[in-house]
């Protein structure tokens, strides 16, 4: 092999973790340490700019809703592309997918602080949304690949819980820094992050050992997903008041979907596997995933828009959401009975959490701890179960379809809560928390009973 063959290489193989590394009793945690990276930056990166979203509109002297576009695209271009970079990661190595996607993501945070005009400030966020589906659609299975099926639940719990904290911390730090530093700087903060983080996934990821067959990749699958996603979302966003046309867009989405279920019974290689999908702990506990992620953001929309204390009170108040969801996903192990500790539990406690204020609206704040801790018993439980169910060299293919489902739970919770907020009156705040109860009553009955497994093998 020459010199220029060796070089070409060194940027498209999976390069081995030093030997002290790989053999040390605690690898695994620094490889859930290292995946904690890119599951606090999705969640940060996308709660972080609500705060930015008025400023730009002024400096750009943009309506509200031109500037919604911001939000909106890195969200589209992440959940399009989630299952289709999973099964290339597959394929490529999930590790070198990843360590790209941090590239890619930061690459693209500095095109953000640097954009002269909002249109290539909503460019530079769909290549953000790509770097973090690379991330996102690996974290999962990285996680799977590395830790013994007896810590798969703990291990899931700490990744989901960086998420709960990214997601709390967002709005927090983007306020601070909008008033400090001015909008720029809410993108400027990922890139020392970003580098970071390529070191870490560098020298403490392992490389992947079960990979999927190389085959012909079905682009005509990954369009046609891309498709059914991006017209649901617009549409669910038009519902919620975005200005574009819901009923062309929703029979879009319809006919996308049908098309891909077609192609997908027929081409040699699917990118989605119909028959897996089929099966009661990965159909079903993406069903779960999907309202779960529902229920967690609805309120995230909900009870700013009807408190009337300060936007401090308010911040205070719904901190106890993703407290009690990072409290139970990391230690709800050690905190609760064996028996206590599935998916369905976590449902059945969120259902009840949920329906809390729509009694008692008084209950505000312990209902939210509650509903918290209730997802968070459930989510890295749920997610464990689906990844257990998949067959060796498809856990890139299942993180990239749980995530996708956290996008479009995500989407479904702030379209919903919008909804009811501009149609239920003096009611609204009851009615949302109503309504997010019954979908984690659906969830509740239709989780199955889920066991954690191992995942792939790693080195």
């Amino acid at each position: 092999m020459d010199q220029s063959a060796r070089g070409w290489r060194w940027f498209v193989a999976e390069s081995p973790r030093p030997r002290r590394v790989a053999t040390w009793v605690g690898a695994p945690w620094l490889v859930i340490g290292t995946v904690c990276f890119g599951a606090f930056m999705g969640q940060f990166d996308a709660s972080i700019v609500t705060l930015a979203l008025p400023p730009l509109a002024t400096h750009f002297d943009v309506s509200p809703a031109a500037v919604e576009w911001v939000s909106l695209s890195y969200l589209l271009a992440l959940v399009a592309l989630l299952a289709a970079v999973g099964g290339l990661a597959d394929v490529l190595g999930r590790k070198l997918v990843y360590v790209y996607g941090f590239a890619v993501f930061t690459a693209a945070s500095v095109g953000c602080a640097l954009a002269p005009d909002l249109a290539a400030l909503v460019v530079f966020r769909v290549v953000q949304g790509l770097g973090a589906a690379m991330l996102q659609a690996n974290s999962v299975a990285l996680v799977v690949a590395s830790v013994p099926r007896e810590r798969m639940r703990t291990a899931l719990g700490v990744q989901a819980a960086a998420q709960a904290l990214g997601l709390a911390l967002g709005p927090t730090v983007g306020g601070v820094l909008v008033a400090a530093l001015g909008w720029r700087s809410v993108f400027a903060i990922n890139v020392p992050i970003g580098v970071v983080a390529m070191v870490a996934g560098h020298y403490l990821l392992p490389r992947t050992v079960d990979r999927a067959e190389r085959s012909r990749f079905d682009l005509l699958g990954t369009l046609l997903l891309a498709a059914t996603t991006t017209a649901a979302l617009l549409a669910l966003s038009g519902a919620s008041g975005l200005a574009v046309p819901v009923l062309p867009l929703l029979a879009g989405a319809v006919a996308a979907g049908v098309l891909l279920w077609w192609w997908e019974r027929r081409v040699a290689v699917p990118l989605l596997d119909l028959a897996l999908l089929r099966t009661a702990p990965v159909g079903r506990g993406l069903f779960g995933a999907l309202c779960g992620y529902l229920v967690l953001f609805g309120p995230l929309v909900a009870v700013p828009f009807a408190a009337t204390g300060s936007p401090l009170a308010t911040g205070l108040a719904l901190t106890a959401l993703p407290a009690g969801f990072a409290v139970a996903a990391t230690l709800g192990q050690r905190l609760l009975p064996r028996s206590w500790t599935s998916a369905r539990v976590g449902a059945w406690l969120a259902a009840a959490a949920a329906l809390l204020p729509a009694v008692a609206p008084a209950a505000l704040v312990p209902a939210l701890a509650l509903l918290g801790f209730g997802l968070g018993v459930f989510t890295p439980a749920n997610n464990a179960g689906v990844m257990a169910a998949l067959p060796p060299g498809r856990a890139g293919l299942g993180g990239g379809l749980v995530n996708t489902t956290r996008g479009l739970g995500t989407a479904l919770g702030i379209a919903i809560s919008t909804y009811v907020l501009h149609t239920g009156g003096g009611q609204a705040l009851r009615t949302t928390f109503a309504v997010l109860a019954v979908v984690a009553v659906a969830c509740a009955l239709s989780t199955p009973a889920l066991r954690s497994g191992n995942g792939t093998r790693t080195r």
